[in-house]
Formats: C-alpha cells, sequence, structure tokens
C-alpha cells in the first residue's frame, strides 16, 4: 500500500472508525456496570487503558509513516 493511501485510510479509520470504537467501548463498561455493579475506578481505568489499546493494534501497518514527508 502506498503512502497516499495509508494517509487516506487512515484518516477514515480516526474519523469515522475511532469514534464508532469508543461508542463501542463506553458500552461495554456500562455493560458491565449493569451486569455485575460498579466497579472500583482501577479496574475502570484498566479496562479503558487496554480498549485504547487494543483498537490500534490492527492498524498498524497502515499508520506506519504516515507523519513523514512523501
Amino acid at each position: 500500500m502506498d503512502l497516499k493511501t495509508r494517509k487516506r485510510w487512515s484518516l477514515v479509520i480516526l474519523l469515522i472508525g475511532l469514534p464508532l470504537y469508543i461508542v463501542v467501548a463506553v458500552s461495554l463498561v456500562n455493560w458491565m456496570d449493569r451486569t455485575w455493579g460498579r466497579q472500583p475506578i482501577l479496574i475502570e481505568l484498566a479496562v479503558y487503558a487496554a480498549l485504547g489499546i487494543l483498537w490500534a493494534l490492527p492498524f498498524r501497518k497502515v499508520f506506519t509513516g504516515i507523519g513523514k514527508g512523501e
């Protein structure tokens, strides 16, 4: 995939995919609250941190070198 295509895909991922993923992540934490009750703040923080890293793992190749010039 050339740099121009990766830049376009990265914009699509960041502008459309990331907001959708945030909605899914918050819905997951809300489901955890309904199912098991409110968790301690450190557990919620760990879940949000894990989900924050998890979304980017499949897109490492797309985001590699985006900030560099052509």
